[in-house]
């Protein structure tokens, strides 16, 4: 997909952004989840600067498997400047290397309701316990920055007092259910990264992501947006298992990213950012006809079934505010009709 011209273009933008590139320069990153929908994009415009800009950046990319970080990162195995690592994040984690970890990005978690469903043992635990592990080798390792990769579920339930859900405001989660694993060890990994820079002064910042999707989605991924995708690219129907009413915002990976870098270089130490962009939020239903339209097909709908249930969310309202990111200069590129359709695009083909 690197070689794609589409993919490549957001590559090259995201690696152009006026951000102080100057403080990544000659530094170490250690990026959990390197291989999932935002992790590889970020892994891949590091490296576009390493192999074309002289950046001098070395990374560890780390994840579960290493049959997927090859299908993604596979350009990358053998170069002096990256190395992979097979590790479970539930388990603590000791680096072979005497270099000093700059900046320890985590972004790993379960992130769609399948999992949430069929592995909430291990989606509190990525949340907490691989989060608390992280924290400890940055402390070990003298980390300049730490980047608690956080969602849009930490807000929960929309309490009807508010369009969009600022940095500080707090819905209703029913936390006795197997849904609320992963907003509330989301929320969970926040309060611990706080601690964390009560305790060992450790520089923090926790950018939230709104609902991703992009070329770099897993095809496994059963996200709703994912599933559509998944539809177009087959040629069938898009299948909305709702009415659809639910109104959300989204985040194109290259924005994510984007939003990702601009709170790493430039967010105040402790704060939270949403990723988010007003151009991007949509309801359900209008989503899944824009991309039944822009591929021919039509929507139906369709009841899903006892797993993929237990899986959703129940929120109907989840519209993020934005404004903290853009006083750091952040603007999305990519609005929803745009993103989802360069996606495809690029999926369809992805070596064109």
């Amino acid at each position: 997909m690197i070689n794609h011209k589409l993919y490549e273009e957001d590559v090259k933008f995201t690696a152009a952004l006026d951000l102080p590139w100057e403080k990544l320069k000659d530094k170490s990153f250690l990026i959990t989840g390197a291989s999932g929908l935002t992790g590889s994009f970020l892994v891949d415009v590091l490296m576009y600067k390493n192999l074309h800009e002289d950046f001098n950046c070395r990374i560890y990319a780390l994840g579960r498997s290493i049959s997927r970080a090859k299908e993604k990162l596979f350009d990358y195995w053998g170069q002096s400047c990256f190395q992979f690592i097979a590790h479970d994040i539930n388990l603590p984690l000791e680096l072979e290397t005497e270099d000093r970890i700059d900046y320890v990005l985590h972004m790993a978690s379960n992130t769609h309701p399948i999992a949430y469903s069929t592995d909430p043992i291990g989606t509190i635990t990525a949340n907490i316990i691989g989060t608390n592990y992280l924290l400890q080798l940055a402390v070990k390792h003298h980390a300049k920055r730490f980047s608690f990769v956080s969602s849009n579920e930490i807000y929960g339930e929309n309490r009807g007092d508010t369009e969009f859900f600022e940095e500080n405001y707090c819905g209703y989660i029913d936390s006795n259910t197997l849904r609320a694993g992963y907003p509330e060890s989301k929320r969970c990994g926040e309060a611990l990264c706080q601690a964390y820079r009560k305790q060992h002064n450790l520089d923090i910042v926790i950018p939230r992501l709104t609902r991703s999707y992009g070329p770099t989605m897993l095809m496994s991924d059963t996200k709703a947006v994912s599933q559509f995708i998944n539809k177009a690219l087959a040629g069938e129907d898009i299948v909305l298992k709702s009415a659809g009413t639910q109104y959300f915002s989204y985040t194109y990976v290259a924005d994510a990213v984007s939003g990702l870098l601009t709170v790493l270089l430039k967010g105040e130490n402790g704060e939270a950012y949403n990723i988010a962009d007003e151009a991007s939020d949509i309801m359900l239903k209008d989503l899944a006809l824009s991309i039944a339209e822009s591929v021919g097909k039509k929507v139906v709908f369709e009841l899903p079934d006892k797993v993929e249930q237990a899986g959703y969310s129940t929120a109907t309202k989840a519209r993020l505010d934005g404004r903290k990111i853009k006083e750091l200069g952040w603007r999305a590129k990519y609005n929803i009709k745009q993103g989802t359709e360069r996606t495809i695009q690029i999926l369809i083909s992805p070596n064109t």
